[in-house]
């Protein structure tokens, strides 16, 4: 379809080419809407993000078999620099934030990427403390000094300064409290209404995922097992059993994702 700004046919991938970890997950995400990655530990959420955003080498993993497609072309040979020049930006699990640079430095640094002018950077800086009013008052202050919110707001506002088409998330909700999460994830659903920015997360938070989410995919033991509207999704019983990997309810039929 010609509104699919990202397709994954078939994604399989390994550790040291060795370790499967992802066998078949497949899954579109068009534009301007927000898909989430749900799945218990070890389901393949991260390894499928990293391959998406051609970082899996950086962790000596290999996309071993199925199709990327970004925008229209194949990327399974892109870097990871190039897909984030062509609009497909990511960030990483675990708050990456430049610890002995400022939030302001910090922000900046996903402008260069670009080339941007400094009038351009302003301009978006304003957008990001906008969007992230607490930053505001740490603009000054080293990121490392900062709250766990606040170094997740700075590695999201960075990667938004590079101007993103599809906002690539892994699990931006770990370690954070749940009023932190709520905040994060309400001005995430807000630029996807404003401004039509598609966002692809991989969560824990499965409650949370679903309720700001368009859709959302099920993963289990590296394969894709659910797919559907999160409104659907958030209603049937045996979503948490999937989710958690446990006997919280029986599995009904799934439906597999072409």
């Amino acid at each position: 379809m010609s509104d699919v700004l990202l397709s994954v046919e078939h994604l399989a991938a390994t550790y040291d080419q060795a370790i499967r970890a992802v066998s078949d997950v497949s899954f579109a995400v068009r534009a301007g809407e927000i898909v989430a990655v749900l799945g218990a530990n070890g389901a393949g959420k991260s390894t499928t993000l990293q391959a998406v955003s051609a970082l899996l080498p950086a962790r000596r993993g290999q996309v071993t078999g199925g199709r990327i497609t970004y925008d229209g072309r194949d990327v399974s040979t892109s870097s990871a620099a190039q897909l984030v020049r062509a609009g497909l930006v990511p960030v990483l699990e675990g708050r990456h934030c430049f610890a002995s640079l400022s939030v302001e430095e910090n922000l900046i640094t996903g402008a260069i990427g670009r080339d941007a002018r400094r009038g351009e950077i302003s301009a978006d800086l304003e957008r990001v403390y906008a969007l992230f009013p607490q930053l505001t008052r740490h603009r000054r202050a080293l990121a490392g000094l900062t709250s766990g919110g606040e170094q997740q707001m700075t590695a999201i506002g960075r990667a938004l300064m590079s101007r993103p088409r599809l906002l690539v998330l892994d699990e931006p909700s770990m370690g954070l409290a749940p009023l932190v999460v709520e905040n994060i994830f309400r001005a995430l659903k807000a630029l996807n209404a404003e401004r039509g920015l598609s966002i692809l997360v991989a969560e824990q938070n499965s409650t949370v995922a679903l309720r700001f989410a368009d859709r959302a995919i099920v993963l289990e033991g590296g394969r894709s097992v659910l797919s559907g509207s999160a409104r659907e999704l958030r209603q049937r019983p045996d979503i948490k059993h999937l989710y958690l990997g446990g006997p919280t309810a029986p599995p009904q039929s799934t439906q597999a994702v072409a």
